[in-house]
């Protein structure tokens, strides 16, 4: 039985790792649970896993949990810690933004296999999470566990360069006048995938894309420039390698993401999903350019990451604040390049990097975000 620290449980990708653990109960067992918010979710969790430890981080909800059994609960910013069980086999963390660093650093640092649903922490803190050498981190994005299925789960084996595509996101045929008007109503009508509100977003932005290349970077052990993005609407094609004999390999499937989230946890079986074959016949895939004058989030996590150090996190940081300030309807589309590029060009680079220097980096771009947009 493999037992799982199921951190984001009540998101999107955690319920989906739920929806595993209901098709092969025989295999998996849920030993810890958390959640921000969703209290009456994580209650309904509790009662059907029956975990030992279950956290809500969000201290005003945990009187909306009545019933536990024999789970212990624990409530608060600073409580994450208690789920990550020692007796974990895998360490899934589905959280969204910059607070799953330390559990991904702290996971490895505890040799555990680390399912990482969780971009923000290899952005932010990948040079230190790679110089751990502990562990093993498996990947759960779609583009970044297609380049490791075409690598045969090996992301150490040489490649020519990585192609990582990208659906474009809700406004992706839109003018740059008819996107600058567009709510968060409108950004959270992704044409292919349902996924949380702050990632659907930064598909619409594109920052989602710039984020993955970062996290690439890392996940691949490789340079910038061996990666490239193609914008591919279908979304069949979620990602590719090519290699220096002129061959390029691709993962092709439905876009949904049971298949990478199943895979992280069966590796290296494969096992039943339910999906079905994608059928070829009729079908046509088309493949476009990425326009960064439209999608300006792009470049900017390029730049940070170019740049290195602290940068990456500060632009992450930034992002996070002002993606929320936008799903909140008080700032429009644009404000949240317009806020980015303002928090990079006031921090002051850090090149020797340490978990407290992250932790004062992101502090410091969200108010740096808050204080560009004064008092609204």
């Amino acid at each position: 039985m493999i037992k799982i620290a199921l951190f984001g449980s009540t998101g999107s990708i955690g319920t989906q790792v739920l929806n595993v653990v209901n098709r092969y109960p025989n295999l998996y067992k849920i030993i810890s649970l958390t959640a921000n918010d969703n209290a009456k979710e994580l209650e309904k969790q509790i009662n059907i896993y029956k975990p030992r430890v279950a956290v809500i981080t969000n201290p005003e909800k945990v009187n909306q949990i009545k019933e536990v059994g024999d789970t212990t609960l624990y409530f608060g910013q600073n409580s994450l810690e208690h789920a990550l069980l020692e007796d974990a086999d895998i360490v899934f963390v589905a959280l969204s933004g910059f607070v799953g660093y330390k559990i991904v650093y702290s996971a490895l640092s505890m040799n555990k296999r680390v399912a990482l649903a969780n971009k923000e922490s290899l952005v932010s803190g990948g040079e230190l999470i790679t110089k751990i050498g502990k562990g093993e981190l498996i990947p759960v994005d779609s583009e970044h566990s297609a380049i490791w299925q075409c690598l045969n789960f090996n992301r150490d084996k040489e490649f020519k360069h990585l192609l990582l595509t990208a659906s474009g996101g809700a406004f992706r045929a839109m003018t740059k006048q008819e996107i600058a008007e567009m709510p968060a109503s409108k950004a959270l009508n992704h044409p292919n995938w349902k996924m949380g509100k702050k990632i659907t977003v930064d598909c619409a932005t594109m920052m989602n894309k710039g984020l993955e290349v970062i996290e690439a970077k890392w996940l691949f052990n490789t340079s910038l420039d061996k990666i490239k993005v193609v914008v591919h609407p279908q979304s069949i094609i979620h990602s590719m390698v090519a290699f220096k004999d002129g061959v390029t390999m691709a993962q092709l499937s439905y876009p949904t993401m049971e298949i990478p989230i199943q895979l992280a946890l069966t590796y290296p079986n494969r096992l039943e999903t339910g999906t079905a074959d994608y059928d070829f016949y009729g079908k046509s895939l088309t493949f476009e350019e990425l326009d960064t004058v439209k999608f300006p989030c792009f470049k900017l996590a390029l730049d940070s990451a170019k740049a290195g150090g602290n940068m990456p996190c500060a632009m992450n940081g930034a992002n996070e604040q002002a993606v929320k300030m936008y799903l909140e309807g008080k700032i429009k589309f644009y404000d949240i390049s317009n806020a980015i590029d303002h928090v990079l060009q006031k921090t002051i680079k850090i090149s020797q990097l340490s978990t407290q220097v992250l932790l004062e980096t992101d502090l410091k771009s969200r108010a740096l975000v808050k204080e560009f947009f004064g008092d609204i």
